[in-house]
């Protein structure tokens, strides 16, 4: 088969799995088959690169996490080169009370990342339950296009930012326009989480770095040194951006800054994930959908692969991951790991049946490789066995949910979510 063959098998396969970006590796076909699916052997999270058997918390905390963050650093997402930037500074922008209904309060707020307005920032929209116990557990998650796309509210401002015109026509020359208007407002039912007695926070991630290789100095990267081998990708400014965020939340009086669940879908999966490893004081995680580079499996190869990621979308990451484009038995750590790193914190992960682009099994296989960890620290960690079968909701430590459908965040995500925070938040 040509590669210009396999390639446009491939557009057809992200088509059909609701990701239109999606472009094959050009060296190999993608497998969409089970059986197809070649041998792979996983590496142990609980044995150190020394070789000594992980048995305490102890040892797992000052020893083997330190060592598999360092090597994911390595070989992944890279070295974040920044921590909280000594001049940031907030900005509350608006406060509107009495939104949906009575339901809430709507808050804005800027995260001045140099401390002034005419440097890098952040928009925070926050939605906050109007009646109940203070202070409350919160949703915190970046969202694609902007935050007017998240809902129709004609008084949030069109923004300036970088936007991907994901899931919908592409915008002139990535500028955000009024007909994008709450464009994703099904993935963002704030109404629901407000009658739930949680918050929701986002903000657009192209304004924390746009998503384009050429264009990394726009964004919080271009605060420190310029990237060099090992240093951190787009995924790894995305990350640190919900960090900046979570440096918010602590300072908001109604908001429970110990009962904050970070989440993201698809490649902000990832981020959400990354984000989560590296800071602690996420309280529990929420991959949606987030597939190769989040929380499927490298080395099992099934859908989108090292390969594509590094080829199409190579600036998400450390350059050092292209050494392992169709040598992913070669890799050190897999995503299982990942998961690992979030021990004993509770993550949900959320798979669609015909999301075949981000492996819904490899992604439960992802959760499973890590209970051996949460095990170990006392943790219920993965209870299904096998993989589960639609609609049925294992909401253990590590939570796993296969919802019928593809690639997209629905109604039926923030339902399982909610019931998932309330077991492991409340």
């Amino acid at each position: 088969m040509s590669s210009k063959l396999r390639g446009a098998m491939a557009v057809l396969l992200g088509i059909l799995s609701g990701m239109p970006w999606a472009i094959g590796a050009e060296d190999r076909p993608t497998i969409t088959r089970e059986q197809d699916v070649p041998p792979y052997r996983l590496p142990d999270p609980l044995v150190c690169w020394d070789g000594t058997v992980v048995k305490d918390r102890k040892t797992w905390q000052e020893k083997r996490r330190p060592e598999l963050l360092k090597r994911f650093e390595e070989e992944v997402y890279g070295r974040t080169r920044l921590g909280r930037p000594a001049g940031m500074r907030f900005v509350v922008r608006d406060e509107k009370k009495g939104v949906f209904g009575g339901l809430g309060t709507q808050v804005r707020v800027g995260v001045l990342l140099e401390g002034r307005e005419d440097g890098r920032k952040m928009e925070l929209l926050m939605y906050l339950p109007a009646k109940g116990r203070l202070p409350v557990p919160v949703f915190l998650g970046l969202n694609f296009d902007g935050n007017y796309t998240t809902t129709v509210d004609p008084d949030l401002p069109v923004p300036g930012h970088y936007a991907m015109g994901l899931f919908h026509n592409a915008l002139t020359d990535h500028r955000p326009e009024e007909a994008s208007r709450g464009i994703h407002q099904h993935q963002w039912p704030y109404a629901y989480a407000l009658e739930h007695g949680y918050g929701v926070v986002t903000a657009a991630y192209g304004e924390i770095e746009p998503d384009a290789p050429d264009r990394w100095k726009e964004g919080v990267r271009g605060l420190g040194p310029e990237p060099g081998p090992g240093d951190w990708g787009s995924i790894g400014a995305w990350a640190w951006g919900l960090s900046r965020a979570m440096d918010y939340l602590q300072t908001h009086p109604r908001v429970d800054a110990r009962r904050v669940a970070v989440f993201g879908f698809s490649r902000l999966g990832k981020a959400a994930l990354w984000a989560a490893a590296q800071d602690e004081r996420l309280a529990l995680v929420i991959s949606q959908q987030s597939g190769a580079g989040g929380v499927a499996l490298s080395q099992r190869l099934f859908g989108e692969d090292v390969e594509h990621l590094t080829t199409k979308l190579g600036h998400w990451f450390a350059p050092d991951f292209a050494k392992f484009a169709g040598k992913e038995s070669e890799m050190t750590v897999d995503q299982h790991e990942l998961v690992a790193l979030l021990a004993p914190r509770p993550i949900l992960i959320l798979s669609g049946t015909t999301d075949h682009w981000s492996d819904p099994r490899g992604e439960y296989l992802g959760g499973r490789g890590a209970d051996p960890v949460y095990r170990m620290l006392g943790s219920e960690g993965l209870s299904a066995r096998e993989w589960p079968r639609p609609s049925e909701f294992v909401d253990s430590r590590v939570g796993y949910y296969l919802r019928p459908g593809g690639h997209d965040v629905t109604f039926e995500d923030w339902q399982v979510m909610v019931r998932f925070a309330d077991r492991h938040l409340r």
